[in-house]
């Protein structure tokens, strides 16, 4: 898919501003080889004003393409949010639903009491009921095992838990997630994990048909998102990105050449997580309708009440006042870096721009990807931005809040 780039001084940008972002990018990362590509969308009011591809897509030095294909890792997780959220319109689920009525497995699940590695878990508290909000704003005490800090990571990671495309099936992952005991009550406090892999599973329960079928029927095909999907077909092998690891110290290594790479197959399991690849381009799609208020070029996915429903801030302390991350969150995300930033229903939400330290608006949302892609809206400004790039992990470089920084500097007409 082509994208016609609007003149940016139309739309509220001084084009010199912009053009830092490049210089910015090459300089600091493309140059001196830490990033090999990257490329990046900037858009207002939906329409596409500046837009900068640099660097390679692949090993052997192929220059990096506008229909470059990426894995978008947990950019996945707004899709499947949205998806869900679309059932809720439906009124075939509710949010204040417990996960139980479509996933019985979970009847008898446990709060973590000791145990683990080489020893079987203790029989610890029998868990307060999780409710299908509990999966969507990541507090239903489940977790990852990327995160190796305990033995509930370590059951993660053995049973590949964490998404895995080679799990057999829906039902074996969720048979398999409900032997392992929750860190925490659901609704306790705030912890990344695979609960949006649960609602994919849902979505395939409640609707019959495969996670895949159904985003392809109710999001991909609609807003025309040509390249999205949870693997990438064979006549589309020729854009895939390589994936590369970062080194401290020194340049990246290939770590998933795309002439060899799993997502080359469609998988057993469909990571409603963290499974998606994708482009530019697309993702620019889905990022339009969400400016759009939940609808773009006369498809509407959602409502805007419903959209607005998922940006709001849905972390509480104790006392019922309003709480970010570091406040709530366990492990990932309860940084310092993450003050002011709230969490809805499948984005994180800027709730205190101040002390956040970096340029921008109160109800902006956004999420990013563990290959260092992220996306970000600003409702006020309508303002949109999507970045890709294929370096795994996500948390070495600051450049995500760099880009943002540097996409605000550019924004001279402002509507805030």
């Amino acid at each position: 898919m082509t994208l016609d780039l609007a003149n940016p001084a139309d739309h509220g940008f001084d084009p010199a501003r912009l053009a830092r972002i490049a210089d910015f990018v090459e300089r600091d990362y493309v140059g001196p080889g830490l990033f090999p590509g990257a490329d990046i969308l900037v858009a207002r009011d939906g329409v596409p004003v500046w837009r900068a591809t640099m660097g390679k897509m692949r090993d052997d030095g192929t220059p990096w393409a506008p229909d470059a294909i990426c894995r978008i890792a947990s950019m996945t997780k707004p899709i499947v949010s949205m998806a869900f959220m679309m059932l809720v319109e439906q009124g075939l689920v509710a949010l204040d639903d417990p996960v139980t009525r479509f996933v019985p497995e979970f009847a008898d699940l446990r709060i973590y009491a000791g145990g683990g590695g080489d020893a079987p878990f203790a029989p610890g508290p029998r868990a307060a009921p999780m409710r299908m909000v509990d999966l969507l704003n990541h507090r239903s005490g489940l977790t990852y095992g990327i995160q190796n800090r305990n033995n509930i990571d370590a059951a993660y990671r053995k049973g590949r838990l964490d998404g895995h495309p080679g799990l057999a099936d829906n039902d074996t992952f969720i048979a398999e997630l409900a032997k392992v005991p929750l860190e925490f009550n659901p609704g306790e406090a705030w912890q990344y994990s695979v609960s949006v892999d649960v609602l994919g599973v849902i979505i395939a329960r409640i609707t019959g048909q495969s996670l895949g079928a159904f985003l392809q029927a109710r999001i991909f095909d609609p807003l025309g998102m040509v390249d999205t999907a949870f693997h990438c077909p064979a006549d589309k092998a020729h854009r895939l990105v390589d994936a590369w690891m970062h080194v401290p110290g020194g340049k990246p290594k290939l770590f998933d050449a795309a002439e060899k790479s799993g997502v080359l197959r469609a998988p057993r399991f469909e990571s409603g997580g963290g499974g998606l690849v994708s482009t530019t381009a697309d993702y620019h799609r889905f990022c339009r309708m969400l400016v759009g208020g939940g609808a773009v070029d006369g498809v509407r996915l959602i409502a805007p009440a419903t959209l607005r429903l998922m940006t709001a801030n849905h972390l509480r302390r104790p006392d019922g006042q309003p709480a970010d991350l570091p406040q709530m969150a366990r492990a990932l995300f309860s940084d310092a870096k993450q003050a002011g930033i709230g969490f809805g229903l499948g984005f994180a939400v800027n709730i205190d721009p101040a002390r956040t330290l970096t340029a921008g608006n109160a109800g902006e949302f956004y999420w990013s990807g563990i290959y260092s892609t992220k996306f970000f809206i600003d409702p006020v400004e309508k303002l949109s931005v999507v970045f890709m790039t294929q370096i795994f992990p996500s948390v070495v470089f600051p450049i995500r809040e760099q880009l943002k920084t540097l996409t605000y500097a550019a924004l001279v007409e402002s509507r805030a």
